[in-house]
């Protein structure tokens, strides 16, 4: 079939054969799209996903990077960092370490939340309270680490205020208690800011209605508030497992692992093994098991983002 159409002044167009199919204008739709999106999808194909294959491939190698000819040994990185009491060690002080946080993220953040969304603060006081809770937010992990580094030293104002002379940071028996305080310090307005937004959508309506059934505000508190932000808690406490467990800056800043290996983490753990013993083979199957941990958290996440929507 031809079609024949005259445009002024005297110009022909022709237009010959079929419409375009319905596959072809999605696949040209698609390739659009793809287009747009290939910046960022180079830009992470060459800062993701070629630095982990090559991690994956050095830690089955021995003598890599720094030697021309690297040997494949297999399992046996495996084998040696699954034995090596450095790495169990570095592994208990990230379990306490992450759970210990998250879990006091979550009641400090819920906490705060709870009063600052409570009629029973004015509007000035709430404001100001809210600037306050959020200030160790504000502050980079550099800051911070400098920050309770001189208030925790042995002439610090903490010192000083409890009339002791403790090393605080570097106390075997204290040193991983204190930095996980700084965590918990530094974290927990997150928690707060996305949990008062939580509570902030919750309908009064559900509240009056449990208040006309005789519910006690512990009863409300539990039967209203926690089912209404439990999507919300869920998210948070898996977003806080992987950023916690992953923790290297406040750790490196404050003690750098010690006193010895009291306060050594999965992250300090691995770089050491890396730029201290530049043993990269091994310090690329830590991080190989770092990562399939938080693969797995990571999962999960996804999996639960998916329920909720």
């Amino acid at each position: 079939m031809t079609m024949r159409t005259l445009t002024p002044p005297d110009t022909e167009v022709i237009v010959t054969g079929r419409p375009a199919s319905r596959r072809t204008r999605q696949l040209r739709k698609a390739g659009e799209a793809y287009a747009f999106l290939s910046p960022t999808l180079i830009l992470l194909f060459v800062l993701m996903i070629v630095p982990i294959v090559m991690v994956i491939g050095y830690s089955f190698q021995d003598n890599v990077i720094l030697n021309k000819s690297p040997e494949v040994v297999g399992l046996d990185n495996y084998v040696a960092i699954l034995t090596d009491s450095g790495f169990w060690k570095a592994t208990g002080n990230t379990l306490f370490f992450t759970l210990t946080s998250v879990a006091a993220h979550l009641v400090l953040g819920l906490s705060f939340a709870l009063l600052l969304n409570s009629r029973l603060i004015g509007a000035v006081p709430r404001a100001i309270f809210r600037g306050l809770y959020v200030l160790p937010w504000l502050f980079t992990v550099a800051v911070i680490a400098v920050l309770w580094r001189m208030l925790l030293a042995p002439n610090g104002i903490v010192n000083f205020l409890l009339n002791t002379n403790i090393e605080w940071l570097a106390s075997p028996q204290l040193a991983l208690g204190t930095v996980t305080f700084i965590n918990i310090w530094a974290g927990y307005p997150f928690f707060m800011v996305s949990l008062l937004a939580g509570l902030q959508g919750i309908p009064s309506d559900l509240y009056e209605a449990a208040t006309v059934d005789g519910a006690s505000p512990v009863q409300r508190f539990w039967n209203v508030t926690v089912p209404q932000l439990r999507p919300i808690i869920v998210s948070l406490l898996l977003l806080d497992l992987i950023w916690t467990s992953q923790q290297f800056a406040l750790i490196w800043l404050t003690t750098g692992g010690g006193p010895i290996d009291v306060t050594e983490m999965l992250s300090t753990f691995t770089y050491k093994l890396a730029f201290a013993k530049y043993d990269f083979s091994m310090a690329s199957t830590s991080a190989v098991l770092v990562l399939a941990m938080s693969m797995i958290i990571a999962v999960l996440y996804v999996r639960h983002q998916k329920a909720r929507d």
